[in-house]
């Protein structure tokens, strides 16, 4: 693909990401979760632009900084996900406030690494930075399917006084369904 192609599927694939993880909606502990980011990541290994041939020590360097800058973004995210767990017995997320401080952090040091990388002079495909969202939708996902397998069924939440803890216990918790 090309770099115009890959860098629109990478804008595409935030921005409904955003989107959606902003919004209350339930989450299927047994979908298949991995399955984007693996795609995701696929795509950009078949990319031979990945690394710059003629530097390659800072080329690997700053794909191995942009995949630990996604999977601690990754991470960030998910434990500043609210989880809970309704009545019913189906478990919510929701994206707070500080999930949107963490994409943006995020965003600014992966902006830093592109601009280190330039002054460098080494050539930075789209390849990596698809590879890096990979990762971090992969953490992401991961963590909150563990949260959400870890939280207490919805009896026992009920017998022990209110709604499983999630993320900042004792916040208001939304209730309402919105539309997914």
């Amino acid at each position: 693909m090309s770099g115009l192609v890959n860098a629109l599927l990478i804008v595409a694939v935030v921005v409904v990401v955003i989107v959606r993880q902003f919004r209350a909606r339930p989450i299927d502990t047994g979908r298949r979760w991995w399955l984007v980011p693996v795609i995701l990541a696929v795509v950009a290994l078949r990319e031979p632009g990945i690394l710059d041939t003629h530097h390659r020590i800072a080329s690997v360097g700053l794909l191995g900084t942009e995949l630990l800058v996604g999977l601690v973004m990754g991470a960030a995210w998910a434990w500043t996900t609210r989880v809970w767990r309704e009545a019913d017995g189906v478990v919510w997320t929701k994206s707070t406030k500080a999930s949107a401080i963490v994409w943006f952090g995020g965003i600014a040091v992966r902006l830093g690494l592109y601009a280190l990388g330039a002054v460098v002079g080494v050539h930075q495909d789209s390849a990596a930075l698809m590879l890096g969202l990979a990762v971090t939708l992969l953490v992401r996902a991961g963590i909150l399917v563990w949260r959400a397998q870890s939280l207490p069924s919805a009896a026992s939440a009920a017998s022990a006084g209110g709604p499983a803890g999630a993320y900042r216990d004792g916040m208001a918790r939304v209730t309402r369904r919105e539309g997914v």
